[in-house]
């Protein structure tokens, strides 16, 4: 790493951002690894407990939207205290009210959702303090916190199997309060942050070609990464026929690989380039996914592809976001949000997709080949506009 890069920007609204990022992933995901032991109780298809895992990844991609307006217009602290204390007050009535029905379970994931924007707060809280030669660095570090999937699908399990599993939604706001008074203690917006804009100049973004191909290149790394770490629980359970526990347990070194790359990834990016680390990530995960797909070898070779596979996952997301503020500084707020929303519309396509698939056909390998077609389109679509992003962007052009 740099080391210009500690001499710049503010370190307590780093951490803050991450570990805001960070406790918001962990309850953003809770329904993952709770998933087989909610099914059983309520009575779930397999079908059912996709649709289950997948609402608060869908409900998350589209309130990153409403999210980075917020952000716009009254700064990244203020529309992340408001986001972590409506996800608490969902989790208190969770635990306190109960779930007894599917619809109970959907109703969670839609606020459960809420802590899934904490993407569109977290990037640009950070991002803003930085100049762009350590943009990828700092949204890495930011972004890293992601890292919180590893803590539901190692904790959550367990302390279901010990406690119940409807307790673990009153656990869980232990840590999120302690985060929410350290985020409002030592969180702080930039003073450069750009103005807020008017309506029109969101709908604005989407005329530019560049939008959406970022959101089509985030909805295959963050949608492959959020929506493995919350079909996995169930592939381990139904394939290998693991109980809860050792199922969240391979869950979480998968989801840790992928955690670990998203700050490595950004750093490789900036010395690397983030269209030459994107070809890579894409070409990497068409071939691990589709291996996994044959499902040779046991469970510890799915472990070893699916590790892998999340490892590259997690450096494309850090270069995705490597890339955005050179081409969209100026539109920081709003596009992390469209993108941060196309990264959660692919995590929920993937989880839902896979369980409809495994009840349909029996299996996963039909859902696990076609996210690896898509992972080759995506490459191919990246090297047909590099080399127009190379020429045609005017800022830190070597690094494109």
């Amino acid at each position: 790493m740099d080391r210009t890069f500690w001499q710049a920007g503010h370190k307590p609204t780093l951490f803050s951002a991450f570990l805001y990022f960070d406790l918001s992933f962990m309850v953003w995901y809770l329904l993952g690894p709770l998933q087989v032991p909610i099914a059983s109780a309520l009575h779930l298809s397999t079908q059912q407990r996709g649709l289950m895992v997948a609402t608060p990844i869908l409900a998350g991609a589209i309130l990153r939207l409403l999210m980075g307006v917020l952000v716009d217009r009254i700064g990244a602290r203020g529309a992340g205290i408001i986001g972590q204390l409506v996800v608490i007050a969902a989790l208190l009535a969770a635990w306190q009210i109960g779930i007894a029905s599917l619809g109970g379970a959907l109703l969670l994931g839609l606020f459960l959702g809420v802590a899934g924007a904490s993407f569109a707060v977290s990037l640009p809280l950070a991002s803003r303090w930085y100049p762009p030669q350590h943009q990828g660095t700092a949204m890495g570090i930011a972004g890293a916190g992601n890292s919180g999937t590893v803590l539901a699908a190692l904790f959550a399990p367990a302390l279901a199997l010990a406690f119940g599993w409807q307790n673990v939604f009153g656990l869980a706001c232990i840590p999120l309060i302690a985060a929410l008074l350290i985020f409002t203690c030592c969180a702080k917006d930039a003073p450069n942050a750009p103005p807020a804009k008017k309506l029109a100049d969101y709908l604005a973004v989407l005329k530019e070609k560049d939008a959406w191909w970022f959101m089509f290149f985030y909805s295959m790394t963050f949608g492959g990464f959020s929506g493995f770490a919350s079909a996995l629980p169930g592939y381990f359970h139904d394939q290998f026929a693991f109980d809860a526990k050792t199922a969240g347990l391979y869950t979480a070194a998968c989801v840790f690989a992928g955690s670990v790359m998203r700050p490595l990834g950004g750093m490789l990016a900036d010395r690397l380039g983030g269209t030459r680390s994107l070809l890579a990530v894409y070409l990497c995960c068409a071939l691990l996914i589709g291996a996994a797909g044959f499902n040779v070898g046991g469970p510890s070779v799915a472990l070893l592809l699916f590790i892998l596979a999340m490892l590259c996952l997690g450096a494309g997301n850090g270069a995705v976001f490597q890339l955005v503020p050179q081409r969209f500084g100026k539109e920081i707020g709003v596009m992390t949000g469209l993108v941060g929303m196309a990264g959660g519309v692919g995590g929920f396509a993937l989880a839902a997709s896979l369980g409809a698939i495994k009840q349909a056909t029996g299996g996963y390998a039909a859902g696990l080949w076609l996210f690896a077609c898509l992972c080759c389109l995506a490459w191919l679509s990246l090297a047909g506009v590099k080399q127009r992003w190379r020429s045609g962007w005017s800022v830190a052009a070597a690094r494109v």
